[in-house]
């Protein structure tokens, strides 16, 4: 572990450590708070900051600071969940479809070929009015989940056939491994680390997602994410009286996370190709 640190670089270093510090803020810090950090009126209205709130109140009484953690985590949980069960759907029909072939490679290209031509944001907003905006964190992650199975799914499907027409896959096949045994031992491996950056960059498009959504209104406002308390914070004209503490802390939050997920996407697909390079 220790040894294939030095193959670190710049970006891979900072992207961790910011995406580190904000995993505290939004898995840590909120078990020492007591209470719901989204309930209304649990403090006095429009609070400057202070020692004792760090980033002031809200217009509807509740901690900013305690907010912002609560909506961390909550962006965090949807970002995990796209990206978690997108990229495993995509991966094994990527796998399937590629070393299968015949008739399930041509059903499952069908498939993830629809759903890219499919633009997700309509949807999402018509489930959202269908719903009178009250479109739950669930239902948004599924159809997230559906629109971004199908990228991870044709980027495997091609390197499945590549890989299949490669020395080492005939010889496990003609040692008595089965299909499933083949793609487990010999050809996981080399789509780990490529999974690795799709998660991270999956959780970027599932956040950016949410919060456009829920920045007009159109997802879960009872839901405390990035996207509700800038939502909110609009709502309230936050911005025109001045309480700065109330819309400033998630836009840099989210811009900061943004960056510091893009740092760590690019930073590990660096690192994975200077250490195959050098392990080579």
């Amino acid at each position: 572990m220790f040894k294939s640190l030095r193959y670190w670089n710049f970006r891979l270093w900072c992207g961790s450590i910011m995406l580190a510090f904000f995993l505290i803020l939004g898995f840590v810090l909120p078990l020492f708070l007591e209470g719901n950090a989204a309930a209304w009126s649990t403090f006095p209205r429009n609070l400057k900051p202070s020692p004792e709130h760090f980033l002031g109140t809200t217009n509807l009484g509740q901690d900013t600071f305690w907010l912002l953690t609560a909506s961390i985590h909550n962006s965090f949980i949807i970002g995990f969940l796209v990206a978690s069960m997108a990229t495993v759907i995509g991966v094994l029909a990527g796998l399937i479809a590629g070393f299968v072939g015949g008739g399930v490679d041509r059903v499952i290209t069908l498939l993830a070929d629809s759903f890219i031509v499919i633009p997700s944001l309509p949807i999402l907003i018509l489930l959202s009015t269908l719903l009178k905006g009250n479109a739950s964190v669930l239902y948004v992650s599924i159809v997230l989940i559906i629109f971004n199975w199908p990228w991870p799914a044709r980027q495997v499907r091609s390197m499945a056939l590549s890989l299949r027409e490669r020395d080492f896959i005939s010889t496990a096949i003609f040692s008595g491994q089965s299909l499933l045994e083949t793609i487990v031992k010999e050809v996981l491996p080399f789509v780990r680390d490529w999974g690795i950056a799709n998660f991270i960059n999956t959780i970027l498009v599932a956040i950016a997602t949410e919060s456009g959504l829920a920045v007009i209104g159109l997802s879960s406002n009872e839901k405390a994410t990035l996207g509700t308390m800038i939502y909110w914070a609009n709502q309230h004209q936050a911005m025109l009286a001045g309480r700065w503490w109330w819309i400033g802390s998630p836009v840099v939050t989210t811009a900061l996370i943004f960056i510091s997920l893009f740092l760590t996407m690019t930073g590990y697909q660096n690192y994975n190709a200077k250490r195959r390079g050098k392990d080579a």
